[in-house]
């Protein structure tokens, strides 16, 4: 069978060899000819036409021109394969079959056009019976199907082997150039820059042979690279940059809804919404309401809007809002904020404790209370709090130690129940559209009433419930006299209109009672005895329910918390979180008006619900059953506590191993399980001291605080990367502004200080005390922090507004050069001198501690490090704050010369030279007026 070329075969290319295709092209036509040629000489010397040895002559000529081995090999390929397709296949008349014989020569671009071969069947079966011609074209249709397999199957091996011959001989052109660079001198260096671009991976030689022939006295290559090594002005590189973020892994990533939507959605959506929610309604009234939970979604949204920003500025590492601020402002604020972050998850999961602990004690189980009767004593129920609370934490306590997987896979079922449950709600509000028929009220004239049967003692019947309760013998209340007693429907529905009148505030001091209005006869205790009217437990004004409500807003970090588990966490981080907020935001706001048009006002200020037997007033909006809202807000809540006692000891953990609050270094380390177990200890240490306060209302406006704190940094966080514009301030977020970081650090503070002003200022104390000790204590951390970019821009500013030239008489102020000598250790010899410089610090100025080393930068500048760092010890040591630096001149008094000449920028210039006295001047000034003595008397008798 003839083939290609074995130039082809041996590993070159069609176009490394000239003229390839031409002479394959004379090749093919010859084969062609031939292979006719003696098809028709096989016929024809049957007919006694034609000799055939002129035929095989040809096709043996073609064949010794393409190549004799590869043309063998292949041709006995060819047969083979053919000879299978064609067995058992015989010409008319007992003749042997002419394709078979061949074995179908023609393979690839060689076998001969379709026609040549219908031309050569029809001149083999002419004269024979039709069956002929269809068999044979048959056998040659087969033929050529197997050999365009072969040909496929061997331009495939080809195309393998050619790309590896390709790859190995790129490998040797860099190996070769590797080589040349090595070896390359001063000239080839010249000769290489101007005829030919330099790979990137050889640029650093390239420089160093450019500035090999700039220096006099051409130094090696090895001195050359210490020296730029040892050249300090350049761009440092970080002192302490964090661990790179892990590669992805072949696990499964996170995506936005799993990652940070749900997880937001879980942690946003606590205990405030069902036991708190409707109390906050009916005493601050639906306008009021609703501006309080709109404020607090406002702040938790410009939050989130600052926190994309800052989470899609580089790698996000994992962390949350510790790491964003101590990245983006520094370790000091950083670790003040993040002590004050850990506080406040701390403080929630004693929050979420107690929630839990009150919605068994008051709504579904009270006859546990091991106190009494906690109904008619508010102390009584605070207790039980202190002490189940107590018993539970201690239990949550032992499971987060124990197993930590049984809380993540705890947390599914909490999300569940959470969502479970505000369906209920919304389907429940509904159903009772018309209202509600089985929950009623009992009011005494314009009082509500707790601890009465409304069905059966809701009445004035002599020696009844009320007529024991208010009258005394003889003798009754003087209110349970004058006014009637009537039955309320507690569940008015939305068709009622209720709306109107739940529309205006019923703030109130403590001890007052729950009644319609502000008439003090109403309101007011008069004749010293409550009985059994609902009293008011907590004075609220709108600043103090917005410090109540806020903690049922917060969680916003739970989706950057999980950043290193994310597929793509500068995508899904803003959208997740953005969309959380968005969506418990209408939740909320939704909430607030249909509560406002679905309960009577005096049921929505009865916070424990003992008007209707203690029960929960949304567990009884709610469809099916009260026990859908009771059980899945309790499991919410025990799923929402475990979160906070996982997360906040890692927190506290990566605070520890960050170095920059050195008492916490015993909590950097892990147990054999990995787990923060030392940590853990503190943290559950620290919330029972918020289990102990025993109610939620005292809690949740301290919690506010630290959690109104972390957000206003992340605010200020962005807004001042995105005034300064620092150079890698590049977030892919852009949905961002400064005005609106600054407008959530303003409603931060704002709200801060309107719930509680000294809870405000205690928790700025306890931030400015951690800063001051980090400040004090400091571990030396270099992030890239803005604090440094607003410093610089200040110091910028003010030397541009510094006016050069003499300052005013009063301005004036000691700008001190201190020109140190040197000892051969590189120790300053007079140590006096910053000693007396010290004592000139009152005044304020600028203190520059100099020294000049005589001898050459590049050989010397070792040696210049080793003395700046001598002088720096030197001058700490003495007190002296201020700058130092060396210089390196072939000559020391051209060097003190250049020192005092350049020293300072722009206003900012030496005015005091500070220098040793000359050591033995004395000696030196008797010898020179000896020598003037000598000298004038030699002029006056030349002959002496």
């Amino acid at each position: 069978m003839v083939r290609e070329a074995e130039g082809e075969h041996a590993g070159v290319s069609e176009g490394d060899i000239p003229g390839t295709r031409r002479r394959r092209a004379r090749v093919e036509k010859r084969v062609r000819a031939a292979h006719y040629a003696r098809d028709t000489s096989r016929s024809s010397a049957r007919r006694g036409r034609v000799p055939r040895d002129e035929a095989r002559r040809e096709t043996h000529r073609s064949h010794e021109e393409t190549g004799g081995e590869r043309g063998r090999s292949s041709r006995g390929e060819g047969v083979k394969a053919c000879a299978r397709a064609t067995k058992g296949r015989k010409g008319g008349e007992g003749e042997r079959n002419p394709w078979k014989s061949r074995g179908e020569c023609f393979v690839g671009r060689h076998r001969p056009p379709r026609s040549s071969a219908r031309a050569a069947v029809d001149v083999f079966c002419e004269g024979k019976p039709p069956s002929c011609k269809s068999q044979h074209r048959a056998i040659v249709a087969r033929s050529a199907r197997c050999v365009e397999a072969i040909s496929v199957r061997e331009e495939k091996e080809r195309g393998e082997k050619g790309r590896e011959r390709e790859r190995e001989r790129e490998e040797r052109e860099r190996n070769e150039e590797e080589r040349r660079a090595r070896v390359v001198t001063r000239d080839s260096a010249t000769r290489r820059r101007r005829k030919q671009p330099v790979r990137p991976t050889h640029r650093g030689l390239y420089h160093c042979a450019q500035l090999s022939e700039e220096m006099e006295d051409r130094p090696r290559i090895s001195t050359l690279l210490n020296s730029l090594a040892n050249y300090s002005n350049t761009i440092p590189a970080a002192t302490d940059p964090d661990k790179p973020a892990p590669a992805a892994g072949g696990g499964a990533r996170m995506g936005t809804l799993i990652g940070v939507y749900l997880p937001c959605i879980q942690n946003i959506f606590g205990v405030i919404l069902f036991i708190r929610l409707t109390w906050v309604v009916g005493t601050a009234g639906a306008i009021q309401g609703f501006c309080i939970v709109l404020c607090c979604c406002c702040v938790t949204m410009l939050t989130a809007i600052s926190m994309s920003a800052i989470a899609t500025n580089g790698v996000v590492p994992a962390g949350g809002s510790y790491f964003m601020i101590s990245r983006s402002l520094g370790p000091e604020f950083g670790g003040a904020v993040g002590m004050l972050f850990y506080t406040g998850t701390t403080l929630a999961a004693a929050m979420y404790i107690i929630g839990a602990v009150e919605i068994v004690l008051t709504y579904m189980a009270p006859s546990l209370s091991i106190f009494g009767d906690f109904t008619k004593d508010a102390s009584i129920m605070y207790n039980n709090f202190r002490v189940y609370g107590s018993v539970l934490l201690m239990i949550m306590g032992t499971i987060v130690f124990v197993g930590v997987k049984f809380v993540n896979k705890f947390a599914t079922v909490a999300l569940a129940c959470v969502i479970l449950s505000i369906f209920a709600v919304y389907v429940g509000l509904f159903v009772n559209f018309n209202g509600n028929e089985s929950l009623k009220l009992c009011l005494l004239g314009r009082r509500l009433l707790k601890d009465i049967n409304v069905f059966t003692d809701c009445n004035k019947n002599f020696n009844g419930a009320l007529h024991n309760i208010y009258c005394n013998g003889t003798k009754c209340d003087s209110y349970y006299l004058e006014n009637n007693i009537t039955i309320a429907n507690g569940i008015r529905g939305l068709a009622s209109g209720v709306f109107l009148e739940n529309i205006w505030d019923s703030f109130q001091e403590q001890g007052q009672l729950i009644a319609h209005g502000y008439n003090p006869k109403d309101i007011d205790v008069l004749s010293g005895s409550s009985y059994n009217q609902i009293q008011v437990d907590l004075t609220t004004t709108f600043t103090i329910l917005i410090g109540i409500f806020f903690p049922s807003v917060t969680g916003i970090m739970a989706g950057s918390n999980r950043s290193g588990d994310l597929a793509d966490a500068q995508k899904s981080i803003p959208i997740g979180t953005i969309c959380a907020i968005l969506t418990t935001s209408i939740v909320y706001l939704s909430s607030v008006l249909l509560f406002a048009g679905t309960v009577d006002n005096l049921l929505l200020r009865d916070k424990f619900g003992q008007s209707i037997g203690g029960k929960l007033v949304v567990a009884n909006m709610a469809w099916p059953n009260q026990w859908v809202i009771l059980i899945g807000s309790f499991l919410s809540t025990l799923g929402a506590g475990l979160q906070s006692l996982t997360g906040a000891p890692r927190l506290l953990q990566a605070i520890a191993k960050d170095g920059i609050i050195p008492f916490l270094k015993p909590f950097a380390t892990s147990s054999s399980r990995g787990e923060p177990t030392r940590a853990l200890i503190l943290t559950v240490g620290i919330c029972q001291c918020g289990i102990l306060l025993g109610n939620v209302d005292y809690l949740a406006p301290l919690l506010s605080m630290f959690f109104l704190m972390c957000y206003g940094f992340v605010n200020l966080a962005c807004a001042l990367q995105t005034l300064l514009r620092t150079p890698n301030w590049r977030p892919r977020f852009k949905y961002y502004h400064w005005s609106l970081s600054f407008l959530g650090l303003s409603l931060c503070i704002a709200i801060m200080f309107m719930t509680s002003w000294y809870y405000a200022l205690l928790a700025m104390g306890m931030a400015g005390c951690i800063y001051k000790y980090i400040e004090y204590r400091g571990a030396e951390k270099e992030w890239g922090d803005g604090i440094r970019g607003l410093a610089l821009s200040a110091a910028r500013y003010s030397l541009l507004r510094l006016e050069e030239g003499p300052p005013h008489t009063k301005n004036w102020r000691p700008q001190i050069l201190i020109l140190a000598k040197l000892t051969d250790d590189l120790v300053p010899k007079y140590r006096k001198l910053f000693a007396f410089a010290s004592q000139l610090k009152a005044g304020k100025g600028l203190t520059i501690s100099v020294s000049c080393i005589a001898g050459d930068y590049t050989q010397n500048s070792g040696e210049a490090l080793a003395a700046k760092q001598s002088l720096k010890k030197t001058a700490a040591e003495e007190r002296v704050k201020g700058f130092v630096d060396v210089l390196v001149a072939k000559n020391v008094v051209e060097g003190l010369s250049s020192l005092i000449q350049n020293t300072g920028l722009g206003g900012l210039k030496p005015n005091t030279v500070i220098l040793g006295w000359p050591y033995g001047w004395r000696q030196e000034r008797r010898s020179r007026e000896d020598g003037i003595a000598s000298a004038q008397r030699h002029k006056l008798f030349p002959g002496l």
